[in-house]
């Protein structure tokens, strides 16, 4: 099955490996986007939550002027020519001492495609935690707490959510593990997986310039865009090729995440599943009239494929992306 079939493409997806980005099938109108840049056009930050068998979480207590003293979960923007990983890495390596993996990733945050933050549940490999002798501009110290008794001050309180999702995850995970796959992308992009379902029945929206593809839609920077998020490429896409007023659209998540971060390609392709329904739903048995020859409705046929779109979408099976 090849990977360039929309089988071969769907099947890559849903196994979280990343595909090359070839074409932008939707870009902002009137802005044709340019390639981003860490430190110029675009922010990536990256954190890490560890919990033990001991159900403790990983600490450090910064150092920054403005929050110091305080704790929080090693966090910290991207460099320029590093992957996500290795920022990761970098960022617990500085702030706690500790040499790590990354177990999966638990979720994207984003204020629109200018600044996106990965959290994710990571694993210690080595190295040794952080004391206050060896306090430095990074941090003042790490430790081990609690995770129903964090100290205080915290640096923000969005540290009592993420913990939870990740003491969530480890009790039952709700979507297999995910970890950035290593693949260039000049933009801020999404390839999108989007469904219409009907009984046991699912039809996947396909791009038909060049050879059969599932469409990308390239995230702009306009002030719009910026306010409404990631979620504005969106629907550009799909206002392109369907008449919108009468259907529901919802993002449900990231099925992959692909970036490189060297030679200066600092964009991001996130695979995306979405669904499409009619907001009244009636006796429709296929899905809505597509009024674009650049676009079909392609019926997945392959039972496996089928299968494991189906359970993906009734179980919510993504890693979650809010706002």
């Amino acid at each position: 099955m090849a990977a360039e079939s929309p089988a071969g493409a769907l099947a890559a997806v849903l196994g979280g490996q990343g595909l090359l980005v070839h074409r932008y099938d939707s870009e902002p109108a009137g802005h044709p986007p340019v390639p981003v840049r860490l430190r110029k056009n675009v922010c990536y930050v990256v954190v890490a939550v560890f919990l033990n068998e001991q159900d403790e979480v990983l600490l450090i207590q910064e150092a920054k002027r403005e929050c110091r003293g305080s704790w929080y979960l090693p966090a910290g923007r991207m460099e320029p020519g590093e992957t996500i990983v290795e920022a990761m890495r970098r960022e617990v390596k500085e702030e706690a001492g500790l040499h790590c993996d990354p177990v999966t990733l638990l979720s994207v945050e984003e204020r629109g495609p200018a600044w996106i933050r990965f959290v994710f549940l990571a694993r210690p490999t080595g190295g040794a935690l952080k004391t206050s002798k060896e306090a430095d501009a990074e941090s003042l110290q790490a430790g081990w707490f609690p995770r129903l008794s964090l100290p205080t001050p915290l640096r923000a309180r969005d540290v009592l959510y993420v913990v939870e999702s990740a003491a969530r995850y480890l009790q039952q995970a709700s979507h297999p593990l995910v970890l950035p796959q290593e693949l260039p992308c000049s933009l801020v992009c999404q390839r999108l997986v989007a469904t219409f379902t009907n009984v046991q029945t699912v039809w996947v929206l396909v791009g038909t310039v060049g050879v059969p593809h599932l469409p990308i839609t390239a995230c702009g920077f306009t002030p719009m865009e910026q306010r409404g998020g990631i979620k504005v490429a969106i629907l550009r896409l799909l206002q392109e090729c369907l008449t919108l007023h009468n259907l529901a659209i919802e993002t449900k998540g990231l099925l992959g995440l692909q970036h490189l971060g060297r030679d200066n390609i600092d964009g991001i392709c996130m695979n995306v599943l979405v669904t499409v329904a009619f907001r009244n739903p009636g006796i429709e048995e296929e899905p809505p009239k597509v009024r674009s020859e650049n676009y079909f409705w392609w019926k997945v046929m392959e039972e496996d494929l089928q299968k494991q779109l189906l359970q993906r979408l009734q179980d919510s099976s993504v890693v979650p992306v809010s706002r």
